[in-house]
């Protein structure tokens, strides 16, 4: 176990199963250094639980921890991307952050940072990143958050 899944721990977090994406694209791409993850839903083991619209549906600390979900997946898809040993990764770079919302709904950034915290916690300064949130109509699976991101890691091989 990695220093950062023992963090998880603490947190009383632990990463779900990689979800399998569910078009054409896969779910992370190294290269230079650098692992870009594709989006993540807000899945936890095949089920999405927050279905629906932040501002609507969901309050802002639901949709925060939707935006957990999504970096828990992220996370999980990373370790992948390692060869199973989070030790290599040296810190987040960016994160982009999609909040299925009400139209007049305007804490987005809020939001995303369910995602951003998470990796602050665990990875310190180094978990600081540049950041997009977008509030959007729509999202796959009717999911409330979708986050994607880049980290730096050691080299691979």
């Amino acid at each position: 176990m990695s220093v950062v899944e023992d963090r998880l721990a603490e947190l009383g977090l632990e990463l779900p199963v990689p979800p399998t994406p569910i078009a054409n694209f896969v779910p992370w791409r190294l290269h230079g250094g650098l692992v870009w993850l594709a989006g993540q839903v807000n899945e936890w083991n095949g089920t999405v639980p927050f279905v629906g619209k932040v501002g609507r549906e969901f309050d802002l600390a639901q949709g925060q921890q939707a935006a957990r979900l999504c970096a828990l997946n992220l996370l999980a898809c990373l370790k992948l991307a390692c060869g199973g040993d989070l030790q290599r990764v040296r810190g987040c770079v960016n994160v982009g952050g999609f909040v299925n919302c009400a139209p007049a709904f305007e804490f987005v950034p809020a939001v995303v940072n369910g995602a951003s915290d998470l990796f602050v916690a665990l990875w310190g300064e180094a978990g600081r990143h540049a950041r997009t949130a977008v509030g959007v109509a729509s999202l796959p699976r009717r999911a409330a958050v979708e986050v994607n991101a880049v980290f730096a890691v050691d080299a691979l091989g």
